[in-house]
């Protein structure tokens, strides 16, 4: 049996969860997610708690118990809290700024490099820090992923654009030869 699936999912107050065949929707104070569910698992609700079971032992449906579980619960999280990673500017001369739907990024090409955010996504820039966040795990983690590969960090200097939380593993330079 998963360790993640057979885990209860709590309906928190103002969310609504529908299943309409193998189509998921959450409804929350922050907005609307959808979900495709598979034809291995099913779903049920009752008491305020949401509960996902396979309906038999094949290997697919084993390991699509806990991925779609957790989807469900990621679904809940973000309409009631939301989800945020936040990126740091490392580098002389870098520089972030929001224009309009766009960010404009000064990274030591030759030319100012633009990154269009999607609708759904939330950006806010605050000196040489990035705040992405928005209701959708997957969206947030990929729009934060698409401005970390703008200009990966390097690891002699770390200059670039990484994670908060990320380590970047330095390496030494040139020995000086005497």
């Amino acid at each position: 049996m998963s360790r993640i699936g057979k885990l209860p999912i709590e309906i928190p107050a103002g969310v609504t969860i529908t299943v309409d065949g193998h189509i998921i929707t959450v409804k929350g104070p922050k907005g609307e997610l959808t979900q495709q569910s598979s034809p291995n698992v099913t779903i049920s609700q009752d008491n305020g708690v949401v509960s996902v079971a396979r309906k038999d032992e094949t290997k697919k449906a084993r390991s699509e118990h806990g991925l779609i579980r957790s989807l469900v619960n990621n679904m809940v999280i973000g309409v009631t809290k939301g989800f945020e990673k936040q990126l740091e500017l490392n580098g002389v001369g870098y520089k972030v700024e929001i224009q309009g739907t766009n960010i404009k990024f000064a990274l030591g090409f030759s030319h100012d490099v633009i990154y269009k955010v999607p609708q759904d996504i939330q950006v806010s820039v605050d000196r040489n820090k990035i705040s992405v966040s928005g209701i959708s795990k997957q969206r947030v983690g990929q729009v934060a992923a698409e401005i970390r590969a703008l200009k990966k960090p390097e690891p002699y200097k770390g200059k670039g654009i990484k994670y908060i939380d990320e380590q970047i593993l330095r390496k030494a330079g040139k020995a000086g030869s005497k």
